[in-house]
Order: structure tokens, then C-alpha cells, then sequence
């Protein structure tokens, strides 16, 4: 089945005018998520990755699965006060609101090779502020992917040159 088939859409959510592409499905289907994954890996070949960045929390999902894939280090980013060591934060504006993300101060290391991985690249804040958290410790951002990427958004703009992947656009 296509990929787009497990991707639902919901009206109205988070907020009124929003229109919310849910991932769950495909979740919830073994063979789905398989070929999202493959799809997702088949564009990391000889990158030499040596870490995978997720992004709380919908970027878990596939972020740990990439890690394990690659047989690398998987570094959460998440909302504030929800990491227990020390960490840096960056502020951010998405398409319904602002937030602050947080990464522990020794996920990077410097020259890391890093992979950012979320659900949606929509406008483009919470993964340049992803890349600055990552570039903050000294990691080189090799890629950015997304299972899914809202081109009308206009998201890959606020990233600059930065090699970005996204299984599905719309």
C-alpha cells in the first residue's frame, strides 16, 4: 500500500483551521512503518551518521528505529524540564503557537555526524531550532528527514542548504 494511505487526516486539531496529518495508522500497521523505514534508510547510505536526533515527541517514533537501524546513538530533543542532566535550550514558533526545546549538554560531540529526524516539516521552526541546539554542541547536521513535509508551508526555507528528506509530501 502507499505510504500516504496510512496517513489520516483530522480536521479542526490541535486548533480550529488546522488540518492535522495523523501518523498513527501507519503505527499501527507493521508493514507500513516497514516501508517508511526502508524508505527513510534508503536515502542514509555512506553518510556516516553517527548519532540520530529525534524530536519529542512524534519524532521518537521513527527516530529510534533509524538509531537502531544505522546501529548508532539515539538523542531525544524535548519540551522543557523533562530531560534530568544538564541541557541548552532554543525558542521557536510553529505554524499554531511557540515553544522551547532541550538537549542534554554531552548528547553531541564535537564532529559528531547527526541525523535530525521528526514527523513533519511544516514552517520550519522546531527543526532550525533542532539544528541549533545540534550545531550549539559541535555536531555536523549530515541530514534532516521527515515522514512527512507540508511544502505550502514553506518550511525548507528557514534551513538554509541543509540536505533534507521527506518520505511524503503534500
Amino acid at each position: 500500500m502507499a505510504l500516504e494511505n496510512y496517513i489520516r487526516d483530522i480536521q479542526d486539531f490541535p486548533k480550529q483551521g488546522i488540518l492535522f496529518k495523523d501518523i498513527t495508522p501507519m503505527l499501527l500497521d507493521p508493514i507500513g512503518r516497514q516501508e517508511c523505514l526502508d524508505l527513510l534508510l534508503s536515502q542514509l547510505q555512506n553518510k556516516g551518521i553517527n548519532k540520530v536526533v529525534g524530536v519529542e515527541s512524534r519524532g521518537f517514533f521513527f527516530g529510534i528505529l533509524l538509531a537502531d537501524a544505522l546501529n548508532v546513538g539515539f538523542v531525544p530533543v524535548r519540551k522543557p524540564n523533562k530531560l534530568p542532566f544538564t541541557t541548552i535550550s532554543a525558542s521557536y514558533d510553529l505554524e499554531y503557537g511557540s515553544d522551547t526545546l532541550e538537549i542534554h549538554t554531552d548528547a553531541i560531540q564535537k564532529g559528531d555526524k547527526v541525523l535530525i529526524h521528526d514527523d513533519v516539516l511544516a514552517t520550519g521552526g522546531t527543526a532550525k531550532a533542532v539544528c541549533e541546539l545540534v550545531e550549539r554542541l559541535g555536531g555536523e547536521i549530515v541530514q534532516l528527514n521527515f515522514l512527512m513535509e507540508l511544502t505550502f508551508l514553506e518550511g525548507r526555507a528557514k534551513l538554509g542548504d541543509k540536505e533534507i528528506f521527506a518520505a511524503l509530501t503534500y
